[in-house]
């Protein structure tokens, strides 16, 4: 509502604010902004509905509180009259209305009357305004809500508003009338949008402050008045008639004596956020031709956000209806008409200004733009699933463009990009894995390969003297067989330690990487030249790469083929199918060699590559041939891994080996 002073009626407190948007979802005026998660109600296109007080289930909204004020006013030292809303019956259930008025007077309260009796002033008023203009058309401004509605993103409508004030308005007017100027006035009722009524422009200076009943209630806790400790009163006169109705659903009809005729629809009567809203628009488009529509932003003023009992509608109707036929058996009517009849020279009409807060429609390629960055790229992907708060995601695409609304509302959007995370956060936590899985390794390999070194420097000298004593012993005893077959047994196994000794030199040194531009293809096909299968064994090469030149070192790379070449053999003692392929793109060169042996069982996978580990027998495999491929790979900023199957129900046994060499050098 556009108050005087630019007031806020509602905020939220952030520390509770869930990203939930449920208030974005019930504000009938798109007045929340979304900034960073966080729901922020825009004063200046708030309505006071309080639909978003009521629907936050966190407790994050606060209503601007009438408690200081109505304080100051008390202790001023002048009469405050406590202007009661005809539906206090559905909130102060506990007690009876005369101990509620006595409850007020002990407050401080030195005027207690009922709004009711406005209503009952304002009700007369709409049924001469239809009388006297017929065919023309209305639109009821007992809610202010509804008033602020139709000045802000109705603006074409205000010239149908009822030129008639609210009950509060023309209550304080009668009460002025009586005690004069100097009297201030607290209105006390179950509607937020009151508060903003009280500082509005169009209606200055006719109510000083405004109480919601949970704030009521609070100041009766704080000054320690229950219905037990207080005198019971009756309300001040003028007393009320059938205007006590008004709060419930068609109680201004009622009052007035008109009729909701289904059969003409002269008067059409609703409520609620979602029925007011169409309500409006059926309105203005002509679809609604009817000379009053009564519409509420509540169901009923006993639903407003200020009531605190969570009794249900239709026990808060009968709570009001059964006080006012209690009060309404003993009302003395002449007395009634009296009191009307004081009022008749008192101005109860009112002007409206627009305050025009609809955004405008921005260019369709922004709109588009906005759709695509939250992947709805064709009309079939908005779904106009409605959990961002707004109705369709144009509207929630023309918020984001206006400033209230952000890119992550979409839950869909949201789901799909988290989706996206996952996979993303998934392949990094397998990189991870790989990448940590050969930093051990390789930290193992450096280890052994230290140990490794050391070992083979301090044994090669002795054993190369046992070797040579051993073929100095086995030639000058050639001829003594028994002592000659030992003699070479001697020999054959200091030379196997001499190839072991070898192999670990191998493994522990630095060797310099000498890279030189080289056909991949032809180096495969030579290395198979050199290395002719066994029998039972097939060989297949499949040359699938484009460009076969890299810069590797041959002679490295030829070992890495024939430690794999060699295994691939021995894996298929019983024959079987040995492939080689090549393949690559513009910047890795690739090697494949598979078998169809027996496989490597699971557990074995992640120890292949670690020196001396071997399932060879014994004499067959010094467990070198792996470790040393894979630093040589490694020394080529490339790779080498495997996969295995050792279950033939799972599929063709075997193992593949795969080279990933880069084309080009580090430095280069």
């Amino acid at each position: 509502m556009k108050c005087a002073g630019d007031i806020q009626l509602v905020r939220t407190i952030k520390e509770r604010c869930r990203i939930c948007f449920t208030c974005v979802r019930e504000c009938p005026a798109k007045a929340i902004r979304i900034v960073e998660g966080q729901a922020e109600v825009v004063p200046e296109r708030c309505i006071g509905c309080g639909n978003c007080m009521r629907v936050c289930s966190q407790n994050a909204k606060q209503v601007l509180d009438g408690k200081p004020d109505t304080a100051a006013l008390l202790a001023s030292g002048a009469p405050v009259a406590a202007l009661v809303a005809p539906s206090f019956p559905a909130e102060f259930v506990e007690c009876g209305w005369r101990e509620f008025v006595g409850m007020l007077r002990a407050l401080g309260f030195a005027f207690v009357n009922e709004v009711a009796f406005g209503a009952d002033i304002v009700a007369e008023r709409y049924r001469r305004l239809l009388a006297e203009h017929d065919g023309k058309r209305y639109i009821a401004t007992t809610c202010p809500a509804i008033i602020s509605f139709v000045e802000q993103y109705h603006p074409e409508l205000v010239k149908f508003l009822a030129p008639v004030v609210s009950p509060m308005v023309a209550e304080a007017r009668v009460l002025r009338s009586i005690h004069g100027d100097g009297v201030k006035q607290v209105f006390i009722g179950p509607c937020i949008a009151k508060k903003g009524e009280a500082a509005s422009e169009n209606v200055p200076d006719e109510v000083d402050a405004a109480l919601t009943f949970q704030e009521l209630r609070q100041m009766f806790a704080e000054a320690g008045i229950t219905p037990e400790n207080v005198r019971p009163s009756d309300f001040d006169p003028p007393r009320a008639g059938l205007g006590a109705l008004f709060p419930l659903s068609r109680g201004l009809l009622q009052t007035a004596g008109l009729d909701e005729d289904l059969l003409t629809g002269h008067v059409v009567v609703t409520g609620g956020r979602q029925n007011f809203v169409q309500a409006l628009r059926e309105f203005e488009k002509g679809d609604l031709n009817t000379r009053l529509l009564e519409i509420l932003a509540c169901e009923g003023c006993v639903m407003g956000p200020g009531v605190t009992n969570d009794t249900p509608l239709l026990t808060r109707r009968a709570n009001v209806s059964r006080y006012v036929r209690e009060c309404h058996a003993t009302l003395d009517l002449a007395r009634f008409r009296a009191d009307l009849d004081r009022c008749e020279k008192i101005d109860f009409t009112r002007g409206f200004k627009v305050y025009d807060q609809r955004m405008p429609v921005p260019p369709e390629e922004e709109i588009r733009n906005v759709l695509e960055r939250m992947g709805k790229e064709e009309p079939a992907d908005e779904l106009n699933c409605g959990a961002c708060g707004y109705d369709t995601c144009r509207e929630h695409a023309v918020a984001i463009i206006e400033g209230l609304a952000e890119h992550e509302m979409c839950l869909p959007h949201s789901i799909e990009r988290l989706h996206k995370t996952v996979k993303d956060l998934a392949a990094s936590n397998r990189q991870l894995a790989s990448t940590q899985e050969a930093l051990l390794n390789s930290e193992r390999l450096a280890s052994m390969g230290q140990l490794a070194a050391g070992i083979a420097h301090e044994v090669n000298n002795p054993l190369g003297v046992v070797l040579m004593f051993a073929h100095l012993l086995r030639e000058q005893h050639a001829k003594n067989p028994a002592l000659a077959q030992d003699l070479a047994l001697i020999v054959e196994q200091t030379d196997r330690c001499k190839k072991i000794v070898a192999g670990l030199l191998n493994f522990a040194r630095q060797t310099k990487v000498l890279r030189q531009p080289f056909d991949v293809r032809e180096l495969v096909n030579r290395t198979l030249q050199t290395m002719p299968p066994p029998a039972g064994v097939k060989v297949r090469v499949e040359h699938g790469i484009e460009d076969p030149v890299a810069e590797i070192d041959r002679d490295q790379i030829a070992q890495v083929l024939v430690n794999l070449i060699t295994n691939g053999y021995q894996a298929m003692a019983g024959g079987g199918v040995l492939s080689v392929r090549t393949r690559g793109d513009a910047d890795t060169a690739v090697i494949e060699v598979a078998d169809t042996g027996v496989g490597i069982p699971k557990e074995n996978l992640t120890k292949i590559f670690e020196p001396f580990f071997t399932t060879k027998q014994i004499g067959t495999g010094t467990g070198l041939g792996l470790a040393v491929s894979y630093g040589i790979t490694k020394m080529h900023n490339g790779g080498i891994a495997v996969e295995s199957n050792i279950d033939p129900a799972r599929g063709p046994t075997g193992s593949t080996f795969t080279v990933t060499l880069p084309r080009r050098g580090a430095d280069a």
